[in-house]
């Protein structure tokens, strides 16, 4: 595409053209466009029409799968995040501090810090803020800040690339823990062979998303869960009902005086959480305050 046909585009789209567009260049249907934009299906079709109608271009291949970019289509994609940037820019610029934080926030974050340290957090934020509105999303996976799937991140790894400012929050422990009831029932566990006695309780391995939660293999290779879950609420619940042995996170241990580390000196991880956020919104006002308010939380009550 030539530097005049990128002109011509760029005159041609207003805010809520490109904002379709976006939804459906990233989220590739038109229905998850629509639920992240809060309009209807048709509403969002028509909008892509009306502007393939005024570029004289197709921009999607259409098929039952969802809406896949041509290449016209992919070049928009760099004039319209360059909008887009601007757009969030001028907003950052013109909302001064002294502005009411209000608006929606997506957060996405692991299920366990999500469920014991995130939701007091963000309760305090809206709370303070009452025209604030958060959203917490805890899917077993990562998040793509890129596509807009959430507006801040809470990982286990950093990121390696990407137009994303990132910056550690603190560290946490997990060890190997069973109900005093179940161990009492399985006595002698005296080494990591041992463990091959009794059952093991964990992820499903297929669908680890983040190699730092693979914990089981680095005890042994040899060991091998019996119950496994993606979500490690499940398996918290499934180590509470004497369902076997399970790697936890020692700030959700805690809340249960009847679980106990086994072999505390040889089954011990460090892991880290890290905040990451898209540069494009790290400028915004209510991202700042929340940004803030989380790290400095979670650094307060991991710590």
């Amino acid at each position: 595409m030539t530097g005049n046909s990128s002109r011509g585009i760029r005159a041609q789209m207003n805010w809520d053209d490109y904002r379709h567009f976006l939804a459906v260049a990233r989220t590739g249907r038109l229905s998850l466009a629509a639920k992240q934009l809060g309009v209807d299906h048709a509403t969002v079709g028509r909008r892509i029409k009306a502007l393939e109608t005024a570029l004289g271009a197709n921009l999607f291949d259409k098929s039952p799968q969802g809406y896949a970019l041509t290449d016209t289509g992919q070049r928009l994609v760099d004039v319209a995040e360059s909008m887009e940037t601007a757009a969030i820019g001028a907003a950052a610029d013109i909302g001064g501090k002294d502005a009411v934080i209000s608006g929606t926030v997506r957060i996405g974050a692991p299920e366990g810090v999500a469920a014991t340290v995130l939701a007091g957090i963000v309760t305090e934020l809206c709370r303070a803020h009452p025209q604030l509105e958060i959203q917490l999303v805890t899917l077993p996976r990562a998040f793509s800040l890129s596509k807009r799937e959430a507006d801040i991140a809470i990982a286990v790894s950093a990121p390696t690339s990407g137009r994303l400012k990132f910056r550690k929050i603190a560290d946490y422990t997990l060890h190997l823990y069973g109900t005093r009831d179940y161990l009492a029932r399985h006595p002698g566990i005296e080494s990591v062979e041992d463990l091959k006695k009794v059952r093991g309780i964990g992820y499903v391995p297929e669908f680890i998303y983040d190699k730092e939660l693979d914990y089981i293999p680095l005890v042994s290779p040899d060991i091998k869960p019996h119950l496994t879950s993606t979500s490690v609420h499940v398996q918290l619940e499934a180590t509470l009902a004497d369902g076997g042995l399970c790697i936890l996170h020692d700030f959700m241990a805690a809340q249960y005086p009847q679980l106990q580390k086994v072999l505390p000196e040889r089954i011990s991880f460090t892991r880290s959480f890290w905040f990451i956020v898209h540069e494009d919104y790290a400028r915004l006002e209510r991202i700042r305050i929340i940004s803030d308010a989380i790290v400095e939380g979670m650094r307060n009550r991991l710590g």
